[in-house]
């Protein structure tokens, strides 16, 4: 194998990859949204929803990566599953929007978090400097890259523990009274559905260690174990995390957030401060800082793996494929490139439905594939998925159609804003970036291959 041959990741590394992946900013974020329209037991509902979805995602995914034991995410899979086209187009997806955006995205939170601390710096200088300094942690060497991974997620870790602990010791245990004007009915759809958008950013990077599977110790065996163990701890902690806030906050709450107290950027800090005063505040602050450090060096380590595959398989320049035992130098810095131009021009919430949306999506196209393995499969004699694999394929591909067929006929979710031409529909957007995917690969595939001799 040419690329990165190093086969130094655990099962341990591979779950905290997967953590890592996960946790960000969301999940101290969307609640608040949320409580404006649903009642405590809806939010806590969408979001054991959100984790049935990502479980049965992870279930299906083990399948995948235990038939295709290989480095590149869906990019690998889709190319293998069904058609390389379908697979060029995924690892587009992930460069520009996959991994680019949540990078760009973190490293701006980054950026606002910065000045509750009392520095008076503008957001983009340390928004840039985060975005700067995971590209060179993951351009140097394959240690320095697990190594930094390695203790930044666990600092992670045991910040977001120490927040659940705080607020199950010092808050409010008991069932929440208060109920939102949309919820005194019943269950609002459309507002759940809408939830369930943002909880699925939120709960995306479950499937973080497929896109470095060849550098696992033993990649059938640990992946799937990685994916499934890391989900299941982010699940249990994400309901932990919205059980604090909808037993601690009320809607008067929520709305004095969303209004903008920008001393106090996410639920988190609004919680901290009122628990434990203005230390508590800025404890937050710190907390987030590491916890999005974190997803964007864990982001920053894989995505380029995906177009190292890309250029190994002869889809991209040589230049991105890396060397052996090194990092993909040239995708890692070709990443932060455009992590750096998004952060400059994107807004924080939109993206966030940008990125949920087309993650869902592909992961669905991806799950898809289980289907074929079982019943389909090329090689008749080889090991099928089984009747678990296919139910959690099944109840991902379903729930995954509900949330994206919401989010293409949402009017708040189904346009995009452009400088110039305004708003335009987001499915439109992405018919067009697909048709001139299409027409790259078509081109790249007919230079590639020169013609046959007569």
């Amino acid at each position: 194998m040419t690329g990165l041959s190093a086969k130094k990741l655990g099962l341990w590394s591979g779950v905290g990859l997967v953590i890592a992946n996960m946790i960000g900013a969301g999940v101290l974020t969307a609640p608040g949204f949320q409580a404006m329209d649903l009642a405590p037991k809806y939010i806590l509902f969408a979001w054991v929803v959100g984790g049935i979805a990502a479980l049965s995602g992870a279930r299906a995914y083990a399948a995948v990566a235990h038939a295709i034991p290989r480095s590149g995410g869906e990019y690998r899979y889709l190319s293998t599953l069904w058609h390389p086209l379908l697979g060029y187009i995924a690892g587009f997806t992930s460069l520009l929007v996959g991994f680019s955006q949540p990078v760009a995205l973190d490293a701006q939170l980054v950026g606002y978090y910065t000045t509750t601390l009392g520095l008076d710096l503008d957001w983009r200088i340390p928004t840039v400097a985060v975005i700067v300094l995971v590209t060179l942690l993951h351009s140097i060497n394959l240690r320095a890259s697990r190594s930094g991974q390695n203790v930044l997620v666990a600092v992670k870790f045991t910040l977001v523990v120490g927040f659940v602990t705080v607020g199950l010791i010092a808050g409010h245990n008991t069932w929440p009274t208060w109920v939102p004007e949309a919820s005194k009915a019943g269950l609002p759809t459309a507002p759940f559905f809408g939830a369930l958008v943002f909880i699925a950013f939120c709960y995306s990077g479950w499937n973080a260690a497929i896109y470095a599977s060849e550098e696992f110790t033993n990649p059938r065996r640990d992946v799937p174990r990685a994916m499934m163990i890391g989900c299941a701890i982010v699940s249990v902690l994400y309901l932990l995390v919205n059980w604090v806030f909808v037993a601690n906050l009320t809607p008067a709450h929520f709305g004095a957030w969303i209004s903008g107290d920008h001393d106090r950027v996410t639920l988190g800090h609004f919680l901290m401060k009122d628990l434990i005063g203005g230390s508590g505040a800025k404890l937050m602050s710190a907390f987030m800082i590491v916890a999005l450090l974190a997803a964007a060096s864990a982001m920053t380590m894989i995505g380029p793996r995906v177009y190292a595959a890309m250029a190994r398989d002869g889809y991209l320049p040589k230049i991105f494929a890396g060397k052996d035992d090194k990092p993909p130098v040239w995708s890692v810095l070709l990443q932060g490139a455009i992590a750096v131009t998004v952060a400059m021009t994107t807004s924080f919430i939109k993206a966030i439905s940008t990125v949920g949306t087309v993650l869902t999506l592909m992961a669905a196209l991806t799950v898809l594939g289980v289907f074929k393995l079982q019943f389909a499969p090329k090689d008749k004699d080889a090991e099928k998925p089984g009747l678990v694999a296919v139910i959690a394929a099944t109840i991902f591909v379903v729930l995954s159609a509900w949330m994206l067929y919401f989010a293409f006929t949402s009017p708040k979710l189904n346009s995009t804003t452009f400088p110039v031409i305004g708003k335009v529909s987001a499915p439109l957007v992405w018919l067009v970036f697909i048709a001139l995917v299409s027409i790259g690969y078509a081109t790249w595939v007919k230079v590639r291959q020169p013609p046959r001799a007569s």
